[in-house]
């Protein structure tokens, strides 16, 4: 029997706000670990290659997490799965919070993102179902609060936490935040969604965790986030866990068309809007990753700044990010997606490509400010156009219309991750000096010379595709619809 609430009975701001805090801190822990791993890795006395896994691990089983989602919000009630997934992330909090051994450690983060990669999908389905199409703009704003600041500040907060902590302290910070967000949701959380109790399909299961799974092991493999090289690159391996991954999503993909109810309903992009929409975001998404990935690489690796440094180069972006997703929610609901989208993404190509001129001594300050210029054309873009597409869905389908786009999402992320750093690597391998700029230097400084122009060159390399992307996604935003047509579409679904 359905329990679906009538929405007039429900506090949404209340309930909104409780599922903002749990997907705020399952996206934290993302990022929450990258300037600590060094700690661990003298705590348990690993390798790199080993400790690694925490972030890996996650990310996999937050994709992994995210597809079964729509499945899990059509089999049970608003406030079973997020009671459910929010004190799975606070038992796997815990647990890493007094881990002495690195496995338990990294069990504990498989139960994080166990209960993280529902959170997400379950709160924007939820916004969609209690939210009036002309309100939903300003609502969707506030979870691009979640989805931009949260991964952003994950660094920042965490250098600064281990001035004072043992990396065991950053775990020790979250678990009371989730234990009130706990006792608040078991007050406000109702059943907003509607049940249809599909049957479980254990093969659609196995498929999409294999497929999604493969597809993002083997990428972040390549991009050098995986436990196999450290430097990354196209391998072997890599490979054939990628090709494996393609073949079990067409499978996965193919089982989903055939069968009366699907896990995940891929007939979703059938609505222009929506497959358009997620092209965009898919895109802006790799050239997003061109700056927040390669940036603090150019800074610690060839500029020997320390993590934490650069993760307060990139903190007043994500502020701004953070600042101005209700803002340009509002926005969207006045004017759009449109012109909103066309204006962000001219600014982001604009600022990418300021970013092609790096250098040895390029100024702190000129970092700071043109990467804060770049996230407040993002924020006219990401939650406008995610939006626009999600509201052309019908209600039914709400669920995976928004599992299917946090999916992408993060598929779109491994893979650009991958393709800008095996770029970046390539590029600075086949480097050639000009023997002129190393005229007059010491054996020893002429090979520090070419090292560091030869990163330079793949940086630099990295933000002209970058800014390619950017272009590509400015002229696709063109054909998205304008306030008045959107609506008119809308009424008709």
């Amino acid at each position: 029997m359905n329990q679906q609430t009538n929405l007039a009975n429900v506090k949404r701001i209340p309930m909104v706000a409780v599922m903002l805090i749990g997907a705020f801190v399952g996206l934290l822990n993302e990022t929450l670990l990258a300037t600590a791993l060094p700690s661990i890795m003298e705590d348990f006395g690993i390798l790199e290659t080993q400790v690694q896994w925490l972030t890996t691990a996650f990310l996999l089983t937050n994709g992994i997490m995210i597809p079964i989602s729509a499945f899990l919000i059509e089999r049970f009630t608003t406030r079973q799965l997020f009671i459910t997934a929010i004190t799975i992330f606070a038992v796997g909090t815990f647990i890493a919070s007094i881990s002495h051994s690195f496995e338990l450690l990294l069990a504990a983060r498989i139960i994080q993102a166990s209960g993280s990669g529902i959170m997400l999908p379950l709160m924007m389905t939820v916004m969609l179902a209690v939210f009036p199409i002309e309100k939903r703009g300003a609502a969707m704003g506030m979870a691009g609060i979640v989805i931009s600041f949260a991964p952003a500040i994950g660094p920042t907060l965490s250098g600064w936490l281990l001035e004072f902590f043992s990396w065991r302290g950053l775990f020790y910070v979250v678990l009371p935040i989730v234990i009130i967000a706990i006792i608040f949701a078991s007050i406000y959380v109702k059943n907003v969604t509607k049940q249809t109790f599909p049957k479980i399909d254990i093969l659609s299961i196995l498929l999409s965790s294999f497929g999604f799974g493969g597809l993002l092991y083997g990428f972040s493999s390549i991009g050098g986030h995986g436990p196999g090289e450290a430097s990354g690159g196209l391998n072997s391996t890599a490979l054939t866990i990628i090709i494996s991954g393609a073949v079990i999503l067409t499978l996965f993909i193919i089982r989903q068309l055939k069968i009366k109810k699907p896990m995940l309903e891929f007939r979703v992009f059938k609505f222009p809007v929506y497959s358009l929409s997620l092209v965009i975001t898919m895109i802006v998404l790799m050239a997003l990753i061109g700056a927040e990935t390669i940036l603090p690489l150019y800074m610690q690796n060839t500029r020997d700044f320390s993590p934490l440094d650069s993760g307060l180069m990139l903190l007043p972006g994500a502020i701004v990010m953070g600042i101005m997703s209700p803002i340009t929610g509002m926005l969207f609901d006045k004017f759009g997606a449109k012109w909103l989208a066309a204006s962000g993404l001219t600014i982001v190509t604009i600022t990418t490509f300021l970013f092609t001129n790096l250098a040895l001594d390029t100024a702190f300050s000129y970092l700071v400010i043109i990467y804060a210029i770049r996230m407040f054309g993002l924020s006219l873009v990401m939650m406008p156009v995610m939006t626009a597409g999600l509201n052309q869905l019908p209600d039914e389908w709400h669920s995976h219309g928004t599992a299917m786009a946090n999916t992408m999402q993060q598929v779109s992320a491994s893979i650009g991750t991958a393709i800008l750093i095996t770029l970046m690597t390539t590029t600075a391998s086949n480097y050639q000096p000009d023997q002129a700029d190393l005229t007059g230097l010491s054996e020893q400084e002429e090979m520090a010379q070419v090292a560091g122009d030869a990163a330079i060159s793949g940086y630099n390399t990295v933000f002209w595709v970058a800014t390619i992307l950017s272009i590509v996604g400015l002229l696709l935003s063109f054909f998205l619809k304008t306030k008045k047509t959107a609506i008119a579409n809308e009424k008709a679904a």
